[in-house]
């Protein structure tokens, strides 16, 4: 298997899972971690899928939709008819129910996942932590109508490994490195959603990035802090960094002296062919 197709080898280490070897919704706080990613990028997110046209008599799908926040957002502010929210575990969902919000507790990654068509299938920050990227891609691709749009972002770093070391950057390579080794994460090939999107078959392309910056006391900041804490144990193993050089990226964070690029969120699109009509 070439490296570059977007799978995980099966000689990978990762034996865990998202939900389960690291980031339990069970643990305390966890779905205030989570709301504070939502904090950093649901407005892009937003302004993203209104220009993409969602709006009355879409139906959505929303993997991966955590506490929520992002279908929330397409029922009340852009005013779609209905959104399916999918999760693993949908403890954060069901606690805050809403009209026109359906629920499906279900693995994505389950050959049999088949929930129906929709005019929007949104993944964000869910490809990255999972194996077999492309497959899920087209799948994902097949659960378009003709005209559909599918909508994935994940995690976008271009600069942690050529800056200059300091306990942030130490931070967040041991941190990548730790999700690949528990649960398979992979950010390398984010760049290339693009051209992945075509190849399963997808018109109307395009993609964009966002970064957010790293402000003492900000959303990101807080984001990263929870996540670096809770990965603790994963980012130790690397051996890249220890508990103490831990705790110094997270006071780095909330100093006036922070300095640094924070990864950002890369989104790519594409549409589903309309069905063409004969002639003739």
């Amino acid at each position: 298997m070439h490296p570059d197709d977007g799978e995980v080898p099966a000689r990978s280490p990762a034996s865990g899972r998202y939900g389960r070897a690291v980031f339990q919704p069970g643990r305390p706080g966890e779905d205030e971690r989570i709301d504070l990613g939502a904090l950093t990028y649901d407005d892009i997110t937003i302004a993203r899928l209104r220009e993409l046209g969602a709006g009355p008599g879409w139906s959505c799908l929303d993997v991966g939709a955590g506490t929520g926040s992002v279908a929330r957002r397409l029922l009340g502010e852009l005013g779609v008819t209905r959104v399916l929210a999918v999760d693993r575990d949908t403890r954060f969902l069901a606690a805050r129910p809403e009209p026109g919000l359906d629920l499906l507790e279900a693995d994505l990654t389950d050959p049999g996942f088949d929930p129906g068509r929709f005019h929007l299938v949104h993944a964000r920050f869910v490809l990255m932590h999972l194996p077999a990227r492309q497959r899920l891609m087209a799948a994902l691709a097949d659960l378009l109508v003709p005209g559909g749009v599918l909508v994935l972002s994940d995690a976008f770093d271009p600069a942690s490994d050529t800056a200059p070391p300091s306990p942030y950057t130490r931070a967040v390579q041991a941190m990548w490195q730790g999700l690949h080794d528990t649960i398979g994460t992979d950010v390398s090939w984010t760049p290339r959603y693009p051209q992945l999107l075509r190849g399963v078959g997808l018109e109307a392309v395009a993609a964009e990035v966002h970064v957010p910056p790293l402000v003492p006391g900000s959303a990101i900041s807080r984001f990263w802090a929870g996540t670096w804490d809770r990965a603790r144990e994963a980012m130790t193993a690397t051996g890249l960094v220890d508990d103490a050089d831990i705790d110094a990226a997270i006071r780095y964070l909330d100093s006036p002296d922070c300095a640094d690029l924070s990864p950002g969120m890369i989104t790519a699109w594409g549409r589903r062919p309309k069905l063409r009509t004969p002639t003739g």
